[in-house]
């Protein structure tokens, strides 16, 4: 809502992959970094508070 030329493309920088037998690998595009290119500051407060979300999961894991 924030950008219409993203839609929803920022809450789904999540990839998740078993590379091994029995080994996980969870990779996230960096919101932030992939917002840059629009100028749209409330776009890039969003882009921040999910790069925050997404660092908690995986740290988590």
């Amino acid at each position: 809502m924030l950008e219409d030329k993203v839609g929803t493309m920022l809450p789904c920088n999540v990839i998740v992959q078993e590379v091994a037998a029995g080994q996980i690998e969870v990779a996230a595009i960096d919101p932030v970094a992939s917002m840059q290119a629009i100028e749209n500051p409330k776009l890039k407060i969003a882009a921040e508070k999910v790069r925050a979300m997404l660092k908690k999961v995986i740290d988590s894991l």
